[in-house]
């Protein structure tokens, strides 16, 4: 009996040491988690799920540990585990949702989606649920990048390229060639340093002897950064730290602080922290407007709409720096946006998972209207997008070519450098004019045609004759130009063999004013009350158009005026007083300023001009005979 005794006791303390070992299991993974060190806690939460301990907890653990490290192929799996769980956290169907994106399974991240927000889940942006074109849209918008190889790529991760004075700096965790490394828990990769290489040179000269000279680099993360146009300052993103390691928030994560060097004989030397920096959250990536008055920078701030805000601040002529400012709600979201860029049209690229997108992050482009307010963004669609992490964008200052980072399927290391050749948005622009007096057209139809004779587009003119339309390259077109107060003018032109920096084409037309007055000065028929010739209070309205008409538009025009009767009456009585018609016609034209020279004639007609069978043979009803009593004009010259 004291065997059997024994032999339970034993088990009870197995059983109890396993458990135990297990909750060390648990916390050393948690441990592991809040160091951001994912892949050495992903590997830990495995391993509780295959032993069935808190399995639950794990397997959201594990499925985060997977989104943080960009991989929405397994977290993907793992959420998926998550959600079918009883009274899991509502916000494992967003995470399942936002993975399934990465995952490119764009129907069923809007099921979950409208999943999360029917059990009570907010989603600001609700764009996700609204526009369900929005996938196929990107897809099958025309293309302006296209990708081509980069030689220096590592094993490692690349991004941040940037270009300046004919270098092209970056951001690598490739240290290769040194013997102590550094590691970063969270992707078990050396620390970030910045590299600079010529433009143009090849990679196998770009190791650990390519890092930039100077106090720049540091023990932990270096990079992206940003270059003054004088190249004579450099701001850049650094880990927080201090002489004891890395610098700790109050949570025990270490933030990103912006940073200024100067060249100084050809070494980044005197490194000064930014005033706006703060122990207790990130600011990083910065980013220099085109007349370096403005940095834009990406930050957590308190204050702002999501995780990470888009802000900048102002540079003052004597360097001074403002306040930050976030860049509101319409660059920002709930989300993470990071990465700002501005190109030479002060253009603003940033990445986001906020936004409408393909994946996980991708690159977005602002629209400004003509006060320079943002009032838009715009995906910038693939290639350039993926379904993974797509972020740092560079552009030339020509437009034309540039880089970005992603750690899309297919690439040399966790993070790749892509480059691009872009092909610039082309458009035909012009001015719709009167051919006798080059005034602006307003209204004026707008038809355009390729060369087998589709018609591609249609529009009207503004108030100031303006139309203009996105066309392709290579292409042979025609354009009409149609107003009803006008003779249609057309004209052909190419987008062949232009110069990639062209991007617009202008094609004016002149319509030719058609010889009616009535159309000309969108005139109602004048008439006559029965037997009578003096000027109506409606007539003398329509006359007045005319009188405007000649005098503003038309200053040269020379007419002649036609006066006729109805049937009712004799000959010679209507003969009489269509003549007196005319006159009174005339008079009144001269009365308000018309030369008389620019009236060759006023002559009546007598009812010989009917409009109508109202001639006597027939019964006609007042309506019928009021068509008859009517003045006509009729253009001589227009010019």
């Amino acid at each position: 009996m004291k065997s059997k005794k024994y032999i339970v006791i034993y088990i009870i303390v197995l059983i109890n040491f396993t458990v135990f070992a297990q909750y060390g299991k648990q916390k050393k993974a948690d441990n592991l988690f809040n160091k951001f060190s994912f892949v050495d806690a992903s590997e830990v939460y495995k391993d509780l799920i295959e032993n069935d301990f808190n399995k639950d907890y794990s397997v959201r653990q594990l499925a985060d540990s997977y989104a943080y490290m960009r991989n929405p192929d397994s977290a993907v799996v793992y959420y998926k585990k998550a959600v079918e769980q009883n009274n899991v956290p509502l916000e494992y169907y967003y995470k399942y949702a936002q993975a399934l994106r990465g995952n490119k399974e764009y129907k069923e991240s809007r099921i979950w989606l409208k999943k999360f927000k029917d059990a009570g889940g907010t989603i600001d942006n609700d764009k996700f649920l609204k526009d369900a074109d929005f996938i196929t849209t990107i897809f099958n918008a025309k293309p302006q990048y296209f990708l081509k190889d980069v030689k220096f790529n590592s094993k490692y991760s690349d991004f941040g390229a940037y270009v300046h004075d004919g270098l092209t700096y970056f951001t690598s965790s490739r240290d290769e060639g040194v013997s102590t490394k550094h590691i970063y828990g969270w992707n078990k990769e050396p620390f970030l340093d910045i590299y600079v290489k010529t433009e143009n040179e090849n990679d196998s000269i770009v190791d650990h002897k390519s890092k930039i000279k100077g106090k720049v680099n540091s023990t932990y993360h270096d990079g992206p950064l940003t270059i003054t146009n004088d190249g004579k300052t450099m701001y850049f993103s650094r880990n927080n730290y201090n002489k004891a390691g890395l610098a700790k928030d109050k949570a025990g994560f270490s933030n990103l602080k912006i940073y200024k060097a100067s060249l100084i004989n050809g070494i980044w030397d005197n490194i000064e922290e930014l005033p706006f920096n703060n122990d207790e959250y990130s600011t990083g990536h910065p980013s220099l407007n085109s007349d370096n008055t403005k940095l834009y920078f990406a930050s957590d701030m308190p204050g702002g709409i999501g995780g990470s805000d888009i802000y900048y601040v102002d540079i003052k002529s004597d360097g001074t720096i403002g306040m930050p400012q976030n860049l509101g709600s319409i660059v920002n979201t709930v989300e993470n946006e990071v990465f700002p860029f501005i190109n030479n049209e002060d253009v603003l690229f940033f990445s986001s998972n906020g936004h409408h997108g393909l994946g996980l992050l991708d690159i977005f482009a602002t629209i400004k209207d003509k006060n320079d307010i943002i009032t838009s963004v715009l995906n910038v669609g693939i290639p350039v997008n993926s379904n993974k992490d797509d972020f740092s964008f560079f552009m030339s200052e020509d437009g034309t070519s540039g880089y970005f980072a992603s750690n899309r399927d297919g690439g040399v290391g966790s993070d790749d450098i892509y480059a691009y050749n872009r092909v610039l948005p082309l458009k035909v622009e012009g001015t719709v004019t009167d051919l006798i007096n080059n005034k602006p057209v307003e209204h004026a139809k707008i038809t355009l045609f390729d060369a087998n004779n589709n018609q591609i587009a249609y529009l009207e003119t503004d108030k100031n004759g303006h139309y203009e339309i996105n066309i392709d390259r290579d292409t042979d077109y025609k354009i009409i130009g149609s107003q009803t107060k006008y003779v249609d003018d057309s004209k052909t032109f190419t987008s062949k063999n232009l110069p990639k920096t062209t991007t617009s084409i202008t094609a004016d037309l002149s319509l030719n004013p058609v010889q009616d007055i009535i159309i000309l000065a969108e005139l109602n028929t004048i008439y006559f009350d029965f037997e009578k010739y003096n000027i109506r209070d409606d007539a003398s309205l329509e006359l007045d158009k005319i009188v405007n008409m000649m005098q503003n538009d038309y200053p040269e025009m020379v007419i002649k005026i036609e006066a006729h009767t109805d049937s009712r009456g004799s000959t010679e009585f209507n003969d009489w007083l269509s003549q007196a018609r005319a006159i009174s016609t005339y008079d009144y034209l001269i009365s308000k300023g018309i030369d008389n020279s620019r009236i060759t004639k006023y002559e009546g007609f007598g009812e010989r001009r009917l409009l109508n069978g109202c001639d006597g043979s027939i019964t006609c009803e007042e309506k019928d005979h009021q068509l008859n009593r009517r003045t006509e004009f009729i253009v001589i010259q227009m010019q």
